[in-house]
């Protein structure tokens, strides 16, 4: 098996099925490509555990020309492997809920670009694993680019990996329906003492306005090391909540009606200083220099190790529909 996954170049077959590296130049993702159009559910013990095996190594596989009829066949396939399906709480996207442990993957627009990060990487509670499922393919882009958080962790000027690391980040969010996602929908309740025993839980500290409004401050990690390899990898979400992640017209409108403590997102170091915007420039450009992207084909199954690859999402043209699972 392990000669399957480390010869990722070199194309073989196994149970009916096409084994190979996805991109000539780029070990991301494994594909494995059922020649026969069979169903998703008839995927073998061994092509399994070789799907397994790249996943704690390589980080992601792709599942293409397999039979996936229903968002339930879909469910059914991520929960097979072992794993139970998680809900999505305290979200930062907005997303709606096919059914328990299926979501639409996001809401945003299509004309915007979804910067790469790795799942709820900005709380200290996050899936092991995700599953993306294309339903159906947009007309132009809607690539889902992923990247090696290795790779990136590795990439980012060891000076301002130092930084972020020792000093940690400290997360602010201000929920509002008028300017993010209220907290009634992020917490998926209307009940303040379930937010607040919620936030207690997670080591979020919260406040009220008199309006009802809701704040939270929560001080996380940058980077983590693997649960099982060890390896270090960049863990967070800075570069989407800080200040910078917004177009300067748009920053400055927010800052004049609202004030920057108000703001309905930002990020910090954990001490409380501010992050410089050429720090997070930085980092972006290492995103952007080590991701990768495919074109999504209808019925595609994607599979990551949420810790190993961070996902994002291209600006697309005409209808798409990628839903997500998350253990």
């Amino acid at each position: 098996m392990n000669q399957v996954v480390n010869a990722l170049r070199s194309s073989c077959v196994q149970d009916g099925c096409t084994i190979t590296s996805l991109l000539d130049d780029h070990p991301l993702p494994l594909l494995i490509a059922s020649q026969e159009g069979q169903s998703i559910h008839t995927l073998s013990d061994t092509l399994r555990a070789i799907a397994l095996d790249t996943l704690g190594t390589t980080g992601g596989v792709l599942f293409r020309n397999f039979k996936v009829p229903t968002p339930l066949d879909f469910k059914r396939f991520a929960a097979s492997f072992g794993m139970p399906l998680g809900t999505y709480e305290f979200g930062s996207t907005p997303r709606s809920k096919v059914f328990a442990g299926v979501y639409s993957s996001t809401e945003y627009p299509a004309h915007q670009s979804i910067p790469l990060h790795n799942e709820q990487s900005y709380t200290r509670q996050w899936p092991s694993r995700i599953w993306f499922h294309c339903m159906t393919s947009s007309q132009t882009g809607g690539e889902t680019p992923i990247a090696d958080s290795r790779q990136v962790y590795q990439a980012i000027d060891p000076a301002i990996r130092e930084e972020f690391i020792s000093k940690g980040l400290l997360y602010v969010r201000n929920y509002s329906s008028a300017l993010d996602i209220p907290w009634q929908q992020v917490f998926n309740t209307d009940d303040r003492s379930k937010v607040e025993q919620y936030c207690q839980s997670q080591g979020i500290d919260w406040s009220w306005s008199e309006a009802g409004e809701l704040s939270t401050r929560q001080l996380c990690q940058a980077a983590v090391r693997h649960p099982v390899s060890q390896e270090w990898v960049w863990f967070n979400q800075a570069h989407l909540f800080h200040i910078s992640a917004m177009a300067q017209d748009l920053r400055q409108t927010l800052i004049e009606a609202v004030g920057e403590a108000q703001l309905p997102r930002n990020v910090y170091f954990g001490d409380g200083t501010p992050i410089p915007d050429a720090t997070l420039d930085a980092i972006r450009a290492v995103y952007a220099n080590t991701s990768v992207a495919f074109p999504w084909q209808a019925g595609d199954v994607l599979m990551l190790d949420n810790l190993l690859v961070a996902h994002g999402r291209n600006p697309f043209s005409g209808d798409r529909k990628v839903i997500v699972a998350m253990a």
